[in-house]
């Protein structure tokens, strides 16, 4: 089964060149995030004539991800646990229903920027630090949770976090982005150590791999990029871990998304 993962930039941006690399890669199931979209202005149409069952989980203009699954989706569930106040559509999960059933959540995570700290040196309340460090401190919970069932399980989609140095073309250019800051660093580790697995960096290693380039100072021609576009798998998912990859190549195309696709390739 191949998973992929890839932020979009837009649906409306993005309707042509998505379709195009959907035929070329033929993933099983795609985690959307950045559709800038509601509901019902996703073409689901689209894709579902292309074999695709469609969910989504959109808001006007902003944020918004959706799930494309080529198998049926059962418990489909919209928005992450732990805020009910948060409005903001940034969370999809679903059980793929295959030879081996897969539950995927696909999220597109805060960016945190610009960094507001107060004259401590900590994030100030109601700044974008601070609800990004809160969504991830709820992710923390909600992931625990999904372990303790003990299942295959994968988070994926744009975490917005630079895991490490070797993961930016220029690491210094990155000191003090929300992306790199200590406290993401921390709270990313965390949820690593509870028993995840990082699908890409336990199948390739070294710098140079990234998956999102700035439009702007010809980031991708300079090829000053990073990797922020992760898969998280349970035990009992990097179990079934075959292969995991970045379609950098999207990035040259005509009215490509800042970032690209990456998938893993699993044995279920």
């Amino acid at each position: 089964m191949k998973i992929a993962t890839f932020n979009i930039n837009g649906i409306k941006a993005r309707i042509n060149a998505l379709p195009e690399w959907l035929q070329e890669a033929k993933p099983d199931v795609v985690l959307l995030q950045e559709i800038k979209t509601v509901d019902e202005g996703f073409p689901s149409e689209l894709f579902e004539d292309m074999g695709y069952i469609v969910e989504v989980h959109g808001q006007k203009s902003f944020n918004g991800v959706a799930i494309l699954s080529k198998y049926p989706l059962e418990d489909v569930t919209r928005g992450l646990p732990g805020d009910e106040a948060d409005e903001q559509a940034r969370w999809i999960e679903a059980t793929v229903m295959g030879d081996t059933p897969i539950r995927v959540c696909g999220l597109y995570l805060p960016n945190g920027n610009p960094v507001e700290l107060d004259s401590g040196g900590k994030p100030v309340a109601g700044g974008k630090l601070a609800y990004k460090l809160g969504w991830m401190e709820r992710l923390y919970t909600h992931a625990q949770a999904l372990l303790a069932e003990e299942i295959p399980v994968l988070m994926t989609g744009d975490y917005n976090i630079i895991p490490q140095a070797e993961d930016a073309a220029n690491p210094a250019q990155w000191e003090g982005d929300a992306a790199y800051r200590p406290e993401s660093l921390a709270i990313w580790r965390r949820i690593l150590n509870l028993g995840f697995t990082e699908a890409f960096r336990a199948r390739v290693q070294g710098p140079d791999h990234y998956s999102f380039w700035d439009y702007q100072a010809g980031a991708w021609n300079k090829n000053n990029g990073i990797r922020i576009d992760h898969f998280l798998l349970s035990p009992q998912c990097a179990d079934l871990l075959l292969d995991c990859q970045i379609d950098s190549e999207v990035r040259g195309k005509e009215k490509p998304s800042d970032h690209v696709p990456v998938w893993v390739e699993l044995a279920a």
